[in-house]
C-alpha cells in the first residue's frame, strides 16, 4: 500500500514530479514553456506553500492564483481541455506515489479550483 501525503516532503514530491511532468506535455505544456516566462526557483516553492496551505492550513502563501490565471487566459485562452488534462496529470502524479485521505483531499481540491477558474476567468 501506498503511504498518504503527511508532510512538507511529500507535497514537495508531488509538486516537483507534476511541474515536470508538465513542461513536456503537448496539451498544456505551452502555457509554461511559452506562454509565460516562469521563474521556476520561484515557481515551485510557491506552489509548495500553496498545497500546504490547501492541505495543513498552514498560512505560509500568499497569492491570487485566480488574479494570475485571468492574466494568462488573456494572453492565450485556457479551455475545458486544459483544465482537464492539468487534473489528469496531477492525478496521475499523486497516485503514482501516494494513497489516503490527505491524497484524495489534495485531488479533491485541484478540481474545485479548477472548476471555479473556469467559472470566473
Amino acid at each position: 500500500m501506498k503511504p498518504d501525503i503527511t508532510n512538507k516532503e511529500d507535497i514537495r514530491a508531488v509538486v516537483y514530479e507534476f511541474y515536470d511532468r508538465i513542461k513536456s506535455d503537448p496539451v498544456v505544456g505551452i502555457f509554461f514553456t511559452k506562454i509565460v516566462a516562469i521563474n521556476w526557483e520561484a515557481h515551485l516553492p510557491t506552489m509548495c506553500a500553496f498545497w500546504e496551505n490547501v492541505l495543513f492550513y498552514t498560512g505560509d502563501y500568499e497569492g491570487n492564483p485566480l488574479d494570475t490565471h485571468r492574466k494568462i487566459h488573456l494572453q492565450h485562452r485556457t479551455k475545458p481541455e486544459h483544465f482537464s488534462r492539468w487534473l489528469e496529470l496531477f492525478d496521475k502524479t499523486i497516485d503514482t506515489h501516494f494513497s489516503g485521505p490527505n491524497a484524495d483531499k489534495m485531488k479533491y481540491r485541484a478540481k474545485a479550483i479548477a472548476a471555479v477558474m473556469q467559472q470566473k476567468i
